[in-house]
């Protein structure tokens, strides 16, 4: 692991987002709250909350944090559902990879509960969208996939 002794605390977050496109089958049963397993974004959410806080348990050289506060919205689209994870925290290090972790975690749930009924499922497009805190500032993905960076704000 890389020492973040030396490192100051800093408020940190970060925003990932992913996907899962599913049949519309597959939809239309999460919608009517048929799945026979029970309700799959209420259990995604859970699992990513779960997820974000195993973080430094499933990936070898992340480090343990305490986190503040997890959040997971789960949005239907025509071809499935959009996941976003939002991660904050007051620590040495920044929450990207628990962001990560939630939505691709959130994603495989919801792939889980409904694998009976669709295996054309595909979980994708998982990638960070924001993160602010610590040395390298502000990140925000930008739309056109071009990456912006911005300065810390000063501290005060």
């Amino acid at each position: 692991m890389v020492d973040v002794g030396a490192k100051p605390v800093t408020a940190r977050e970060a925003t990932a987002r992913g996907s899962i496109a599913l049949s519309r089958e597959a939809a239309r049963l999460i919608r009517a709250g048929r799945v026979k397993k029970g309700d799959p974004l209420q259990a995604a959410r859970l699992a990513g909350i779960l997820a974000a806080k195993q973080t430094a348990s499933l990936i070898p050289l992340c480090h343990p944090l305490p986190l503040s506060s997890v959040e997971i919205d789960l949005t239907p689209t025509s071809r499935g559902y959009d996941i976003e994870a939002r991660v904050r925290t007051i620590a040495q290090t920044g929450v990207e990879m628990e962001a990560l972790t939630a939505v691709a975690v959130a994603a495989l749930t919801i792939y889980d509960m409904i694998k009976a009924v669709d295996k054309t499922m595909v979980i994708g497009d998982i990638r960070l969208m924001y993160k602010s805190g610590g040395r390298s500032g502000t990140y925000t993905r930008q739309e056109a996939g071009k990456a912006g960076r911005q300065k810390p704000k000063a501290e005060g």
